[in-house]
């Protein structure tokens, strides 16, 4: 089963969520601001990405947060920036298979068509 974390009003997650449906691949969407993310998930995510992938540096809710928050970020204080602040993540994180991806790429496209054919 095919896991994407997104939000809904993300072009990238809508995108990714419409192929898949085209594609008839069953997926299970969880949206990051309609339920609470677990620690243990995000642990998970940095582990497998690092800290520059999972983070949205360019995006309006990091430039929102102090200096002092986006400075020496450590996995600890990472996990609970993300926490308090969902949209933080890049978006569509697909899991499948033991793997984690951000985005919706060709690469992860092609991919996920043929773990799953």
């Amino acid at each position: 089963m095919i896991t994407i974390h997104g939000i809904k009003n993300c072009d990238t997650c809508r995108r990714a969520r419409k192929w898949l449906d085209m594609h008839k691949i069953d997926h299970h969407y969880f949206d990051l601001r309609d339920a609470s993310l677990p620690p243990a998930k995000v642990a998970e995510w940095l582990h497998h990405l690092g800290v520059d992938c999972l983070i949205n540096s360019r995006g309006t809710t990091w430039k929102r947060l102090s200096i002092e928050e986006r400075t020496n970020l450590t996995p600890e204080r990472a996990i609970n920036l993300i926490i308090e602040h969902p949209t933080l993540i890049k978006r569509p994180i697909i899991e499948h298979a033991g793997t984690v991806t951000v985005g919706f790429g060709k690469e992860v496209q092609d991919r996920l068509l043929s773990d799953l054919h």
